[in-house]
């Protein structure tokens, strides 16, 4: 197990322009600034973007909340980012996804019982980070079945989500003491 490279730092060893953003934070971390905060916070601008992303991708998507959820845990489970993996598994099972998806996407499965809009958000999301494309079948039937607006903010999650898996990975984050410090089995390779 690594050591984290930016642990949660308290609010006095923070510049003043960290300590703003990092106000910010805490109206809507369950993390406090620990997390991909830690890192974040080095760079408070990017920081203070982030939530703005955030806060759009987490409460004002035109997706269904459980389609956005999926849409993460598939993330995560692609990149093996086990932090965002113990963060978003609770979310997405608040918000409906079915506990079959999930242990199927933990591990790495393709899950085997899928609604029609789960399944296109599921492909979607593979072409998109897994095969590096999205094939026109693929686009279309999201569109048809979703509308360009969810559609796009399923695009804007995937994006998102790999961006948050970056900073994750970078900084070595992981759960915190007290939770599995891998709750998805690692599936890439060194």
């Amino acid at each position: 197990m690594h050591t984290p490279r930016f642990p949660a730092p308290a609010m006095e060893q923070l510049t003043q322009t960290q300590q703003a953003v990092a106000r910010e934070v805490l109206k809507q971390s369950s993390a406090g600034l620990g997390g991909p905060y830690g890192m974040l916070l080095k760079s408070p601008e990017l920081l203070r973007r982030y939530l703005a992303m955030t806060d759009y991708l987490r409460q004002r998507t035109s997706l269904p909340l459980h389609l956005k959820e999926m849409a993460i845990l598939i993330e995560a489970r692609l990149w093996d980012a086990q932090y965002e993996w113990w963060a978003h598994e609770p979310i997405a099972r608040r918000e409906g996804l079915s506990e079959a998806i999930i242990e199927d996407l933990r591990q790495g499965r393709r899950p085997a019982a899928m609604r029609a809009d789960e399944e296109v958000v599921y492909d979607l999301v593979v072409e998109l980070l897994r095969d590096r494309q999205l094939s026109d079948a693929t686009f279309h039937r999201a569109v048809e079945m979703l509308g360009e607006q969810q559609t796009v903010d399923l695009v804007a999650t995937a994006g998102f989500y790999v961006f948050v898996s970056t900073v994750i990975i970078a900084g070595r984050v992981v759960p915190p003491p007290g939770h599995p410090a891998q709750p998805m089995p690692e599936l890439l390779k060194a």
